[in-house]
């Protein structure tokens, strides 16, 4: 299943990334928190995790009510996909990072529901075959998890790796998506 390469947001200055609003998400993985600013969805954290300690930028109406709708739009899609009825997300996103980190982001959008790979695997994607622990790093620094799947990344061996939220929620999405991706084969 292949699909249109997802992108990335921008927004035009480096200030312009921190989020104006939050809201939550009770989900079967534990409660989520969402950030976002006017140009997408900056963080998708776990609460209680020492992620979500994420200070609110000041904002004009119109880019706190467009932040507000970034939160809605990706609760309804959060939803769908822990009914098992969404496979991929149509959501703007826009965490702040460095260009490596973005680019690593970005290979993760386009890995398809289902299917993981190796961090050597996401190197050689981005074109930096030996930058595999800086692949790690820049997977474990992902603001938006889930949405921007680094749980789809796994060790070379085929085993679990670490997770910012731990490997017991790492394996919950994946069988919810394994399960899901089963069923419609």
């Amino acid at each position: 299943m292949k699909h249109a390469i997802r992108q990335l947001s921008q927004a035009p200055s480096i200030a312009e990334y921190q989020p104006c609003a939050v809201d939550t998400f009770i989900s079967p993985a534990g409660i989520l928190q969402l950030n976002a600013n006017a140009y997408g969805l900056s963080h998708l954290t776990v609460v209680g995790s020492d992620r979500t300690e994420i200070a609110l930028a000041k904002a004009s109406e119109d880019a706190l009510n467009q932040a507000k709708a970034h939160i809605r739009e990706t609760q309804a899609q959060l939803a769908d996909y822990f009914a098992g009825e969404r496979v991929e997300f149509d959501l703007k996103l826009a965490p702040k990072g460095t260009e490596f980190q973005r680019d690593v982001w970005q290979a993760l959008l386009n890995l398809d529901y289902g299917q993981s790979c190796s961090y050597g695997q996401i190197a050689e994607q981005i074109g930096r075959p030996k930058a595999v622990r800086a692949v790690g790093a820049a997977n474990g620094a992902n603001p938006i998890a889930i949405i921007v799947p680094c749980h789809r990344v796994i060790g070379k061996n085929g085993k679990l790796t670490g997770y910012a939220y731990g490997l017991t929620m790492k394996q919950q999405l994946l069988t919810l998506e394994t399960d899901k991706h089963c069923l419609d084969i």
